[in-house]
C-alpha cells in the first residue's frame, strides 16, 4: 500500500509562489507516475499536472498557462509542484495521486493511491 503525504501549502498573496511536495512511504516514483489535482470549495476536483515515472514528460491543465512546474526528486522520493504567479482562483485543496504506469493521466479514475491534500489559499 503506497501512502502519499502532501506538504507545502499555505496562505500567499496574489502573484506569490508556493512549492508543494508529495512524499511517498516507499521508493515509489521510479515506477509510478504522479498527478496533482485540486478541489476548490463548491467545485469538482480537477486535474492540475502529471509527470511520468521517469520524470522526463510532464502534462499540464490549460489553466496552468506556464505558471506551474511539476518535477520528480528521486533523492527525496518526492514529486514537487512549483506554483508561481498565483491567483485567487488557484485557492483549493491540492492532492497528489499515483498510478503504477509510466505515463501520467488527467483522468482521476486512472490513479490508485491518493494523499490527504494540502490547503492553498491565495489572497487578493
Amino acid at each position: 500500500q503506497v501512502q502519499l503525504v502532501e506538504s507545502g501549502g499555505g496562505l500567499v498573496q496574489a502573484g506569490g509562489s508556493l512549492r508543494l511536495s508529495c512524499a511517498a512511504s516507499e521508493r515509489t516514483f521510479n515506477r509510478y507516475s504522479t498527478g496533482w489535482f485540486r478541489q476548490a470549495p463548491g467545485k469538482e476536483r480537477e486535474f492540475v499536472a502529471a509527470i511520468t515515472w521517469s520524470g522526463d514528460t510532464a502534462y499540464y491543465a490549460d489553466f496552468v498557462q506556464g505558471r506551474f512546474t511539476i518535477s520528480l526528486d528521486v533523492a527525496k522520493n518526492a514529486v514537487n509542484l512549483q506554483m508561481d504567479s498565483l491567483k485567487p482562483e488557484d485557492t483549493a485543496v491540492y492532492v497528489c495521486a499515483a498510478r503504477p504506469y509510466w505515463s501520467g493521466s488527467s483522468d482521476q479514475s486512472a490513479y490508485n493511491y491518493w494523499g490527504q491534500g494540502t490547503q492553498v489559499t491565495v489572497s487578493s
